[in-house]
């Protein structure tokens, strides 16, 4: 879970996901790694005064890196600690942990899950950008996903792993996407199952307006370039699978 600049719900946020895997996972070692990407509010005061009662909380303190470099750092810790499974999901209270259940329930036909946002509460430019994007990786790579990007993914651990070691060089913004793209190329099935997205109560978008644009710009070359080398990493993927 990256976070940046969420004082108003991340506490909130944090002990409703903790409480979850307590209730859901009360045999298993979990853990819940927050990623602060250096907000410049309370959230990592909030966030590293939870860690010290809450034995399901691991806080991570980084420089602010934006949203992807906190997403990435966040698997990576995840794999570090050898997890069977890994979980992303956002720190804005937009989504709903009870429809964990509808991706963990599918775990032992793939390795890689997604929901998407079947009712999304977002700007209208992120929903245009949101079905360019679609239509991109659709044309440039000859496979359809509904929500590439949502922060709502279950990873099995070492599939995360070598998904990880076959990013582009250099980390790409949008890393949640090439891991989709890599992952169904590589004959995962992502189901893209349907999950509840609420409005935004507290906090802001971190990326607005032209600075949206000019991002999406650039993760669309990203793409583009990325696919040069996209069969090298699926024939990897599945060499080591």
């Amino acid at each position: 879970m990256p976070a940046y600049n969420e004082e108003e719900c991340i506490e909130k946020v944090v002990e409703s996901w903790t409480g979850y895997l307590k209730t859901k996972f009360p045999e298993n070692e979990t853990t819940l790694i927050v990623i602060n990407d250096g907000s410049k509010d309370k959230t990592g005061e909030i966030l590293n005064k939870l860690s010290l009662s809450n034995p399901h909380l691991t806080v991570v303190n980084q420089v602010n890196g934006g949203h992807g470099n906190a997403v990435v750092n966040g698997y990576r810790k995840a794999v570090a600690l050898k997890s069977e499974y890994v979980f992303q999901t956002d720190s804005d209270d937009q989504f709903i942990a009870d429809d964990f259940d509808k991706l963990w329930s599918k775990r032992s036909q793939s390795k890689f899950i997604l929901g998407y946002r079947e009712i999304r509460h977002d700007a209208s430019v992120r929903l245009f950008i949101t079905r360019v994007l679609r239509g991109t990786i659709s044309a440039v790579y000859g496979t359809y996903i509904l929500d590439s990007n949502i922060p709502f993914r279950l990873i099995e651990g070492n599939f995360l792993r070598k998904l990880l070691e076959q990013l582009p060089d250099p980390e790409p913004f949008a890393p949640n996407i090439f891991l989709a793209v890599m992952a169904k190329k590589s004959g995962q099935e992502l189901f893209d199952i349907p999950i509840t997205h609420k409005d935004r109560e507290t906090g802001t978008v971190s990326i607005v307006k032209w600075n949206l644009w000019k991002v999406s710009i650039r993760s669309f070359q990203e793409l583009l370039k990325f696919r040069i080398e996209l069969n090298k990493k699926v024939k990897a993927l599945r060499t080591n699978t």
